[in-house]
Protein backbone atom coordinates (compact mmCIF):
# COMPACT_ATOMS: atom_id res chain seq x y z
CA UNK A 1 0.00 0.00 0.00
CA UNK A 2 1.41 3.27 -0.88
CA UNK A 3 1.85 5.66 2.06
CA UNK A 4 3.11 8.78 0.60
CA UNK A 5 2.19 10.99 -2.71
CA UNK A 6 5.23 12.00 -5.07
CA UNK A 7 5.12 15.94 -5.79
CA UNK A 8 7.49 18.07 -6.95
CA UNK A 9 8.78 21.83 -6.84
CA UNK A 10 11.12 23.73 -8.28
CA UNK A 11 14.25 25.47 -8.18
CA UNK A 12 15.33 28.49 -8.94
CA UNK A 13 17.34 27.61 -11.72
CA UNK A 14 14.55 26.21 -13.23
CA UNK A 15 14.87 22.48 -12.50
CA UNK A 16 11.80 19.91 -11.39
CA UNK A 17 12.37 18.29 -7.89
CA UNK A 18 10.46 14.97 -6.81
CA UNK A 19 9.84 14.25 -3.13
CA UNK A 20 7.50 12.08 -0.94
CA UNK A 21 4.86 13.17 1.10
CA UNK A 22 3.89 10.85 3.75
CA UNK A 23 0.93 12.94 5.03
CA UNK A 24 0.83 12.08 8.27
CA UNK A 25 -2.34 13.37 11.02
CA UNK A 26 -3.02 17.07 11.65
CA UNK A 27 -1.67 16.66 15.08
CA UNK A 28 -1.39 19.51 17.00
CA UNK A 29 0.53 20.27 20.29
CA UNK A 30 -0.14 23.00 22.67
CA UNK A 31 -2.03 24.64 19.74
CA UNK A 32 0.72 24.86 17.11
CA UNK A 33 0.82 22.18 14.18
CA UNK A 34 3.07 19.30 15.11
CA UNK A 35 6.28 20.26 12.55
CA UNK A 36 7.30 18.06 9.58
CA UNK A 37 10.03 15.66 9.41
CA UNK A 38 11.89 15.96 6.20
CA UNK A 39 14.68 13.61 5.69
CA UNK A 40 18.08 14.46 4.28
CA UNK A 41 19.78 11.98 1.97
CA UNK A 42 23.57 10.90 2.02
CA UNK A 43 25.83 12.08 -1.75
CA UNK A 44 24.58 9.21 -3.68
CA UNK A 45 21.50 8.50 -2.31
CA UNK A 46 17.83 9.24 -2.49
CA UNK A 47 14.53 9.87 -1.25
CA UNK A 48 13.95 5.76 -1.26
CA UNK A 49 16.68 5.84 1.44
CA UNK A 50 14.28 6.47 3.98
CA UNK A 51 11.42 4.81 3.19
CA UNK A 52 11.50 2.40 6.41
CA UNK A 53 11.46 5.20 8.75
CA UNK A 54 9.05 7.28 6.81
CA UNK A 55 6.70 4.84 6.85
CA UNK A 56 6.86 3.82 10.43
CA UNK A 57 6.76 7.72 11.67
CA UNK A 58 3.67 8.25 9.48
CA UNK A 59 1.13 8.71 10.49
CA UNK A 60 2.30 10.19 13.69
CA UNK A 61 4.25 12.76 11.68
CA UNK A 62 4.12 14.26 8.16
CA UNK A 63 7.52 12.97 6.62
CA UNK A 64 8.99 15.01 3.57
CA UNK A 65 11.66 13.01 1.64
CA UNK A 66 13.13 15.05 -1.02
CA UNK A 67 15.62 13.92 -4.01
CA UNK A 68 18.15 16.31 -4.36
CA UNK A 69 18.87 17.43 -7.49
CA UNK A 70 20.33 14.97 -9.60
CA UNK A 71 19.49 12.34 -7.72
CA UNK A 72 16.22 9.41 -7.85
CA UNK A 73 13.15 11.61 -9.57
CA UNK A 74 14.63 15.09 -9.51
CA UNK A 75 16.33 16.26 -12.97
CA UNK A 76 19.62 16.43 -13.41
CA UNK A 77 21.81 19.67 -13.29
CA UNK A 78 22.46 21.59 -16.24
CA UNK A 79 26.01 22.73 -14.15
CA UNK A 80 27.39 19.91 -12.65
CA UNK A 81 29.10 22.78 -10.20
CA UNK A 82 25.62 23.37 -8.75
CA UNK A 83 25.86 19.93 -7.21
CA UNK A 84 27.35 21.32 -3.90
CA UNK A 85 25.54 21.22 -0.42
CA UNK A 86 24.96 25.57 -0.87
CA UNK A 87 22.86 24.98 -3.77
CA UNK A 88 21.07 21.78 -2.27
CA UNK A 89 20.34 24.27 1.03
CA UNK A 90 19.04 27.04 -1.41
CA UNK A 91 16.63 24.21 -2.72
CA UNK A 92 15.39 23.00 -0.12
CA UNK A 93 14.44 26.64 1.45
CA UNK A 94 11.99 26.81 -2.07
CA UNK A 95 10.85 23.41 -0.83
CA UNK A 96 10.07 24.79 2.54
CA UNK A 97 8.54 27.95 1.14
CA UNK A 98 6.24 26.09 -1.16
CA UNK A 99 4.97 24.05 1.75
CA UNK A 100 4.34 27.13 3.75
CA UNK A 101 6.59 24.94 6.51
CA UNK A 102 8.15 27.37 8.69
CA UNK A 103 9.91 25.22 11.84
CA UNK A 104 10.46 21.40 10.65
CA UNK A 105 12.60 18.50 12.24
CA UNK A 106 16.13 17.36 10.55
CA UNK A 107 17.24 13.83 9.56
CA UNK A 108 20.02 14.16 7.66
CA UNK A 109 22.41 11.28 6.57
CA UNK A 110 26.17 12.33 5.69
CA UNK A 111 25.84 14.61 3.55
CA UNK A 112 22.27 15.35 4.91
CA UNK A 113 23.87 15.66 7.66
CA UNK A 114 26.45 18.30 6.81
CA UNK A 115 22.99 20.37 4.82
CA UNK A 116 21.20 20.43 8.29
CA UNK A 117 24.50 22.11 9.47
CA UNK A 118 24.09 24.45 7.10
CA UNK A 119 20.69 25.21 7.31
CA UNK A 120 21.35 26.10 10.94
CA UNK A 121 23.63 28.99 10.04
CA UNK A 122 20.55 30.12 7.43
CA UNK A 123 17.77 29.77 9.05
CA UNK A 124 17.93 28.70 13.01
CA UNK A 125 15.17 29.52 14.36
CA UNK A 126 13.30 27.17 11.86
CA UNK A 127 15.17 24.06 12.68
CA UNK A 128 13.06 22.04 16.17
CA UNK A 129 15.16 19.22 16.21
CA UNK A 130 18.14 17.49 14.20
CA UNK A 131 19.56 13.97 13.79
CA UNK A 132 22.95 13.97 12.25
CA UNK A 133 23.94 10.76 11.17
CA UNK A 134 27.32 9.62 10.52
CA UNK A 135 28.98 12.70 9.59
CA UNK A 136 30.33 15.76 11.71
CA UNK A 137 31.87 19.01 11.40
CA UNK A 138 35.88 16.88 10.64
CA UNK A 139 35.86 14.08 7.90
CA UNK A 140 37.85 11.54 7.88
CA UNK A 141 40.35 11.35 5.12
CA UNK A 142 39.85 7.53 4.47
CA UNK A 143 36.26 7.91 4.31
CA UNK A 144 36.11 10.54 1.84
CA UNK A 145 38.49 8.96 0.00
CA UNK A 146 36.54 4.94 -0.21
CA UNK A 147 33.88 7.60 -1.38
CA UNK A 148 35.74 9.51 -3.88
CA UNK A 149 36.97 5.80 -5.25
CA UNK A 150 33.19 4.58 -6.37
CA UNK A 151 31.39 7.89 -6.94
CA UNK A 152 30.64 8.44 -10.07
CA UNK A 153 31.51 5.26 -11.49
CA UNK A 154 28.41 4.58 -13.88
CA UNK A 155 28.52 0.98 -13.75
CA UNK A 156 25.43 -1.29 -14.04
CA UNK A 157 23.87 -4.85 -13.74
CA UNK A 158 22.14 -7.37 -15.45
CA UNK A 159 20.03 -8.40 -12.20
CA UNK A 160 19.27 -7.37 -8.91
CA UNK A 161 21.28 -10.27 -7.11
CA UNK A 162 24.56 -8.95 -9.24
CA UNK A 163 23.61 -5.25 -7.81
CA UNK A 164 23.19 -6.68 -4.63
CA UNK A 165 26.35 -8.69 -4.65
CA UNK A 166 28.35 -6.13 -6.14
CA UNK A 167 27.00 -3.65 -2.99
CA UNK A 168 28.18 -5.91 -0.65
CA UNK A 169 31.38 -6.34 -2.12
CA UNK A 170 31.92 -2.52 -1.94
CA UNK A 171 30.23 -1.82 1.17
CA UNK A 172 30.45 -5.00 3.30
CA UNK A 173 32.94 -3.63 5.75
CA UNK A 174 30.39 -1.13 6.91
CA UNK A 175 27.21 -4.21 7.38
CA UNK A 176 29.30 -7.14 7.80
CA UNK A 177 27.33 -10.41 8.35
CA UNK A 178 24.21 -8.94 6.59
CA UNK A 179 22.34 -11.71 3.99
CA UNK A 180 21.28 -11.28 0.71
CA UNK A 181 18.16 -9.70 1.60
CA UNK A 182 19.71 -6.97 2.88
CA UNK A 183 21.75 -6.08 -0.03
CA UNK A 184 18.57 -6.63 -2.07
CA UNK A 185 16.83 -3.84 -0.24
CA UNK A 186 19.95 -1.28 -0.20
CA UNK A 187 20.17 -1.87 -4.12
CA UNK A 188 16.51 -1.54 -4.78
CA UNK A 189 17.08 2.04 -2.94
CA UNK A 190 20.20 3.29 -4.23
CA UNK A 191 19.76 1.75 -8.10
CA UNK A 192 17.00 1.77 -10.57
CA UNK A 193 16.70 0.36 -14.16
CA UNK A 194 17.92 1.96 -16.84
CA UNK A 195 16.23 2.45 -20.58
CA UNK A 196 17.96 -1.00 -21.56
CA UNK A 197 16.56 -2.92 -18.84
CA UNK A 198 20.06 -2.72 -16.92
CA UNK A 199 20.26 -2.16 -13.28
CA UNK A 200 22.41 1.27 -12.49
CA UNK A 201 22.96 3.62 -9.75
CA UNK A 202 19.96 6.42 -9.52
CA UNK A 203 22.31 9.69 -9.68
CA UNK A 204 23.45 11.29 -12.41
CA UNK A 205 27.35 11.10 -12.68
CA UNK A 206 28.00 14.52 -12.57
CA UNK A 207 27.59 15.31 -9.11
CA UNK A 208 31.40 12.93 -8.82
CA UNK A 209 33.10 16.05 -10.36
CA UNK A 210 32.75 19.01 -7.48
CA UNK A 211 33.34 15.89 -4.98
CA UNK A 212 36.09 14.42 -6.53
CA UNK A 213 37.80 17.88 -6.35
CA UNK A 214 37.22 18.55 -2.13
CA UNK A 215 41.00 18.73 -0.58
CA UNK A 216 40.81 16.80 3.29
CA UNK A 217 43.82 18.63 4.09
CA UNK A 218 41.76 21.81 3.59
CA UNK A 219 38.53 21.33 4.77
CA UNK A 220 36.48 24.11 5.79
CA UNK A 221 35.37 25.12 9.62
CA UNK A 222 31.92 23.58 9.90
CA UNK A 223 32.48 23.87 13.84
CA UNK A 224 30.33 26.96 13.63
CA UNK A 225 27.90 25.53 12.07
CA UNK A 226 27.55 22.53 14.49
CA UNK A 227 27.48 25.00 17.63
CA UNK A 228 24.19 26.88 15.68
CA UNK A 229 22.07 23.66 16.70
CA UNK A 230 22.42 24.06 20.08
CA UNK A 231 19.27 25.32 21.85
CA UNK A 232 17.36 22.32 20.79
CA UNK A 233 17.23 18.38 20.71
CA UNK A 234 19.62 16.95 18.99
CA UNK A 235 20.62 13.32 18.25
CA UNK A 236 24.32 12.03 16.57
CA UNK A 237 24.41 8.36 15.33
CA UNK A 238 27.23 7.22 14.78
CA UNK A 239 28.25 3.54 13.21
CA UNK A 240 31.55 2.21 15.16
CA UNK A 241 32.94 1.08 12.29
CA UNK A 242 32.64 4.33 10.39
CA UNK A 243 35.27 5.58 8.43
CA UNK A 244 33.74 9.48 8.06
CA UNK A 245 32.78 10.10 11.39
CA UNK A 246 35.69 9.28 14.33
CA UNK A 247 35.41 8.59 18.00
CA UNK A 248 37.48 11.61 18.61
CA UNK A 249 35.54 13.67 16.60
CA UNK A 250 31.77 12.68 17.58
CA UNK A 251 33.47 13.28 21.61
CA UNK A 252 34.29 16.53 20.32
CA UNK A 253 30.98 17.60 19.46
CA UNK A 254 29.34 16.30 22.19
CA UNK A 255 32.29 18.94 24.29
CA UNK A 256 31.27 21.37 21.82
CA UNK A 257 27.17 20.91 22.39
CA UNK A 258 26.86 19.45 25.62
CA UNK A 259 23.04 19.02 25.28
CA UNK A 260 23.36 16.73 22.28
CA UNK A 261 22.76 13.00 22.85
CA UNK A 262 25.25 10.41 20.75
CA UNK A 263 24.81 6.97 20.06
CA UNK A 264 27.04 4.41 18.79
CA UNK A 265 26.09 1.30 17.28
CA UNK A 266 28.15 -1.55 17.39
CA UNK A 267 28.84 -3.74 14.20
CA UNK A 268 27.67 -0.82 11.89
CA UNK A 269 29.78 1.52 9.74
CA UNK A 270 29.29 4.27 7.09
CA UNK A 271 26.30 4.84 7.60
CA UNK A 272 23.51 3.56 9.88
CA UNK A 273 20.30 2.98 8.01
CA UNK A 274 18.07 4.07 10.72
CA UNK A 275 16.09 0.38 10.68
CA UNK A 276 18.17 -0.59 13.83
CA UNK A 277 16.54 -1.41 17.05
CA UNK A 278 18.82 1.49 18.85
CA UNK A 279 18.30 4.32 15.87
CA UNK A 280 14.73 3.78 16.61
CA UNK A 281 14.79 4.07 20.05
CA UNK A 282 16.69 7.31 19.97
CA UNK A 283 14.95 8.99 17.02
CA UNK A 284 11.79 8.18 19.15
CA UNK A 285 13.20 9.58 21.83
CA UNK A 286 14.07 12.73 20.23
CA UNK A 287 10.74 12.88 18.81
CA UNK A 288 9.43 12.52 22.07
CA UNK A 289 11.11 15.98 23.26
CA UNK A 290 8.97 17.81 20.15
CA UNK A 291 5.56 15.86 20.62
Amino acid sequence: MTVFEDRFWSSRDGLKLHFRDYPGEPAVTDGAQRPPIVCLHGLTRNARDFDVLAERLSPRWRVICPDMRGRGDSEYARDSASYNPIQYGEDLLELLEQEKIDRFIAIGTSLGGLMTMGLATMIPDRIVAAVINDVGPFLEPAGVGRIKDYVGQGRSYPTWVHAARALEDAQGDAHPGQPLDFWIGRAKRLMTLSNSGRVVFDYDMKIAEPFLGYDVDDQPDLWPAWEALAGRPVLVLRGALSDLLSAATLEKMLRRLPGAEAVTLDGVGHAPTLDEPESCAAIERLLAQVA
